[in-house]
């Protein structure tokens, strides 16, 4: 899957996500604002391709909000990115201290 480093989607503006991501309903989301952010986030995280994670998910803003959007997603999803990523296995085990 890669690392985490290698995710360099953008941290401020507009993203359109591509059909083979999201194939109906909202295609644009506002990185600025946390909500549709985290609509973004937690489409990508279980429909993108690796490409995708890449092109449209930022390091710095997955790790801030991996608290809350690893409860938002499907527990699967969540199980292979913890897996794949033990700093994310980490945050939950901080944050629930």
């Amino acid at each position: 899957m890669g690392e985490l480093e290698d995710l360099h989607g953008p941290a401020r503006g507009t993203v359109d996500l591509p059909l083979h991501v999201i194939w109906s309903g909202r295609r644009s989301f506002d990185v600025d604002a946390v909500r549709p952010r985290m609509g973004l986030y937690r489409t990508v995280l279980a429909e993108g391709q690796q490409q995708d994670v890449v092109d449209f998910l930022n390091r710095e803003l997955l790790i801030a909000q991996w608290p809350v959007l690893r409860t938002l997603i499907s527990r699967l999803v969540r199980d292979v990115w913890e897996d794949a990523f033990p700093e994310l296995s980490l945050l939950r085990t901080m944050t629930a201290a």
